[in-house]
């Protein structure tokens, strides 16, 4: 069997809004193989930056687009067209949107060999672990505490027993952060899980002090509280916080996990399919096994990530919670066939061969502003 295809779509809702969401474009990536075969898969970046670095022509042995590197290739060969694609792809970049669309790559070379095989992904991973996981509510932060309060109420009475609220306007004040946090917690009850998500807005020190604050709150976990950056930070704040500290949704393959793995710096571990592939958070997922921290899955995307992140996810062993975004975006509840949500606050995990969701192509033809192969 090989590769004789590799197409990137470029798809888009009509009205992209201005805020921190992720599910108002996506690149889209089908391979086809000569058996007749299609896998899928998407990355988590902006997706005309992904199409560029699948497109790019042959520049030299380390600058060349993913495309030319994997067609003709067996795609059953997913370990070491990983290999080829980050070796070929050097000079690139190792740990950022070139990773992310070797990601999307990977992603549909996996589902293609669960649909070769007969066999979800989960059991080529080495099998599940969960059959169902509990899910948390995954939503943007209302404009103060009190429209806060209402947003979480209203997820709660939907059946989640989790709910995390994130973004603008954390960051502004500490007034403001407190009000935000203590109106969550207003909405969600005292016997809800509330998870935070700063957005990436303080230093060290001014994180501290929050999360010293939001302890009061009941809160399971503060993430992105430091710039993606800051290892030092993430190290120094997770010795002295009173909660635990949760962050890697940015990060992009092994590379950019290693020093936050090394230095034992988050509690939580959390691993974008969309932008680490199934390959890279394979390996994530035993070091961080290996350390006794933990694992969650972050998706904010279509529901190809979605049903990407159930599959990696009960594989893990101490998984605990799973990230379902609810915006209320065509594309996440549109691009397939399938509804990839939780159910009273539960995420079942896919059995069917591959990732095991198929795309709404008319959703796809209305969607579509770019496309190359």
């Amino acid at each position: 069997m090989k590769i004789n295809e590799v197409i990137c779509q470029v798809l888009r809702v009509e009205s992209v809004e201005e805020k921190t969401a992720s599910c108002q474009d996506v690149a889209l990536v089908r391979i086809r193989s000569d058996s007749g075969l299609e896998g899928i898969g998407e990355a988590d970046a902006s997706p005309e930056v992904v199409k560029a670095v699948i497109d790019a022509p042959f520049s030299h042995n380390i600058a060349c687009g993913l495309r030319e590197l994997i067609v003709g290739e067996d795609p059953l060969e997913i370990r070491r067209l990983w290999q080829k694609m980050y070796r070929g792809s050097m000079y690139f970049g190792r740990t950022s949107v070139t990773v992310a669309a070797m990601a999307a790559v990977d992603m549909a070379l996996w589902d293609l060999a669960g649909k070769h095989f007969g066999q979800p992904i989960h059991r080529l991973l080495g099998g599940k672990q969960h059959d169902a996981i509990r899910a948390y509510a995954s939503i943007l932060f209302g404009a103060d505490g009190a429209e806060t309060a209402e947003i979480g109420q209203r997820w709660v009475e939907a059946g989640y027993t989790a709910v995390k609220f994130g973004w603008e306007p954390m960051g502004t004040s500490e007034a403001v952060d407190i009000d935000l946090v203590g109106g969550a917690r207003q909405g969600l009850g005292p016997d809800a899980t509330l998870l935070v998500d700063a957005g990436c807005v303080w230093d060290a020190r001014t994180a501290l002090r929050r999360a010293e604050a939001f302890s009061a709150f009941n809160v399971e976990w503060l993430e992105e509280p430091l710039h993606q950056s800051d290892f030092d930070g993430y190290a120094w704040l997770r010795d002295r916080s009173p909660l635990p500290i949760a962050a890697g949704e940015g990060e992009c393959g092994r590379e950019s996990f290693r020093p936050l793995i090394d230095r034992h710096a988050l509690d939580v571990y959390q691993v974008d399919l969309s932008r680490n592939g199934f390959t890279d958070a394979a390996y994530i997922r035993d070091r961080v096994e290996e350390i006794g921290a933990r694992l969650c899955n972050h998706c904010y995307t279509s529901p190809i990530t979605v049903a990407a992140s159930a599959h990696w996810l009960s594989t893990c062993r101490d998984a605990f919670l799973f990230e379902d975004c609810v915006e209320d975006e065509p594309l996440r509840n549109e691009l397939t066939l399938e509804r990839i949500q939780a159910v009273d606050g539960m995420i079942t995990v896919p059995d069917n061969p591959g990732l095991g969701v198929t795309l709404n192509e008319d959703f796809v033809q209305a969607h579509l502003v770019s496309e190359s192969r």
